[in-house]
């Protein structure tokens, strides 16, 4: 039996939308932050705690890993409990992890309280959606989704410039440090004025439903992880019979549970799984993009860390600069042609980095970083619109969460892609001492380097032309999508009155 726990107060009703944009864009900057500012941290960390290479690529991992886990359940925890309090209790989690992380003392330690902030980081992307399709009306709502985007980019920027500056001149211990002030100040104006505004409903949590997705997904990515280190093992097979088996068993508890943790009949909405595919895929392609030419910087061109990720900053400028117009055009126009073009830009982009040779003059990486920044703008807020647009108001925070769980798995997926097809002609050992900045490529296999890092920015264009297409795909299925949405809120409405 669902029962309604509240309805919206008045000061919640009179909280300005601006106020609550900027609370939960300071929340997905934090988050952004700590995907990208570890990366340069990494040989320091290795050296300062004793990590074995094999174990210091889940500083990182595991960081993504929870967040790909538990968005599912903590955007689920956000529709029942109140999704700003779930958005305030990540933040909470977010600082404790963050000076944990600062204090840590050796490898299994700094790995453990990662996952902790990533928890955190959970909380915070899971919700961070609903909360704006709740104080956003639905003709508004892709222009908020572009400034959440600028915070994504914003964040990633910052991780960049603000780790090779504390890597260089003071600690890496800083790169957590700096979190938990920042943290408290956006947690103390978070505080009096976000206020939940949607619906709360008190239902059975599912730990049936829970355990089984969360040991599935586990044993999946962890496999896919793997696979960056090791050939196609036993163990690895076992791994991915596991996790597809308990994948599997989680389908079929879902449809027979009273009030299951994922609402499959989202799913019957004719464009949401190629909506989810669409961001699974076009993870797949891109965050492999930031390994890839990181990688080809330092390996192949030699550059350190820091210089090497430098490059990359325009295009997340602008993809930042560009995010809010792209989600006023899903506004306007709907979001399938702004995403569907802004993949296809990607693609672009992708063909201008697979021309990239051991002599390329540098200002083409930033040329395509930016057409690659320019394409993201169009997609990241046209696509979240979508997700939003087509869900009733009781299951924004599920929607949100399967959303970020979609897109995280491909973005694990992707770092064992782009490892796997670069490394297919050097050991695999050696490409991660590249990538981590631990060492940098013999003259004589910069040149087979270099080819098998093209062969992985054209696997990447195959994988973000699937992306494309399963976007255009929308088009034909927008007009029943909006009829399913309608039925599936009349349905919810006898719950409430009940």
């Amino acid at each position: 039996m669902t029962e309604v726990l509240d309805q919206p107060d008045a000061v919640a009703t009179r909280t300005k939308p601006a106020l609550v944009l900027a609370i939960v864009v300071i929340g997905v900057v934090m988050a952004a932050v700590d995907t990208t500012i570890v990366v340069l941290a990494l040989p320091s960390m290795e050296r300062s705690l004793h990590i074995a290479l094999s174990g210091v690529i889940w500083v990182i991992v595991g960081y993504l890993l929870v967040i790909t886990l538990t968005a599912t359940q903590v955007g689920r925890l956000g529709d029942m409990f109140g999704r700003v309090r779930m958005y305030e209790a990540g933040f909470l989690v977010f600082i404790i992890g963050s000076a944990l992380c600062a204090v840590a003392s050796n490898g299994a330690m700094i790995i453990g309280f990662r996952v902790l902030q990533g928890l955190g980081g959970a909380f915070i992307t899971a919700n961070s959606g609903a909360v704006l399709a709740d104080n956003f009306p639905a003709e508004r709502r892709g222009r908020a989704f572009g400034f959440q985007a600028v915070g994504w980019n914003v964040g990633s920027i910052l991780g960049i410039l603000l780790g090779g500056v504390i890597i260089t001149f003071v600690s890496w211990r800083w790169i957590f440090w700096i979190n938990v002030p920042t943290g408290i100040g956006a947690l103390a104006v978070a505080i009096p004025y976000l206020h939940d505004r949607g619906h709360r409903e008190r239902q059975r949590i599912d730990w049936a439903g829970m355990i089984t997705l969360g040991i599935g997904l586990f044993f999946i990515l962890w496999a896919m992880v793997k696979l960056a280190t090791v050939s196609f093992s036993g163990e690895v097979q076992a791994a991915l019979a596991i996790g597809i088996g308990f994948v599997i068993i989680f389908a079929f508890i879902e449809r027979y549970v009273s009030e299951p943790m994922v609402n499959l009949s989202l799913f019957r909405i004719p464009t949401m799984p190629s909506t989810l595919l669409a961001a699974t895929f076009q993870s797949v392609g891109n965050f492999a993009v930031l390994f890839l030419v990181i990688m080809y910087l330092q390996g192949v061109r030699g550059l350190t860390p820091l210089h090497a990720s430098l490059l990359l900053v325009p295009g997340y400028l602008i993809g930042g600069a560009f995010a809010p117009y792209g989600g006023r055009l899903a506004d306007r126009i709907g979001p399938v042609w702004p995403a569907t073009v802004g993949l296809m830009v990607q693609i672009v982009s992708l063909a201008i980095y697979a021309q990239l040779g051991v002599k390329t003059p540098y200002e083409l990486v930033i040329v395509a970083s930016t057409v690659s920044g320019i394409g993201s703008a169009g997609f990241f807020p046209a696509n979240t619109t979508a997700v939003m647009s087509i869900v009733p108001g009781n299951a924004f925070g599920t929607a949100n969460g399967l959303l970020r769980t979609f897109s995280n798995v491909g973005m694990v997926f992707s770092f064992a892609v782009a490892i796997l097809v670069a490394a297919r002609s050097i050991s695999k050992k050696l490409a991660f001492q590249i990538f981590v900045g631990t060492t940098s490529l013999p003259r004589h296999l910069t040149a087979v380097f270099n080819s098998g890092l093209h062969s992985a920015f054209y696997a990447a264009m195959g994988f973000m032309a699937i992306a494309a297409t399963l976007s255009s795909l929308r088009l034909k299925h927008r007009r029943r999508a909006n009829v399913h949405t309608e039925t599936l809120a009349a349905e919810a409405e006898p719950a409430r009155a009940s």
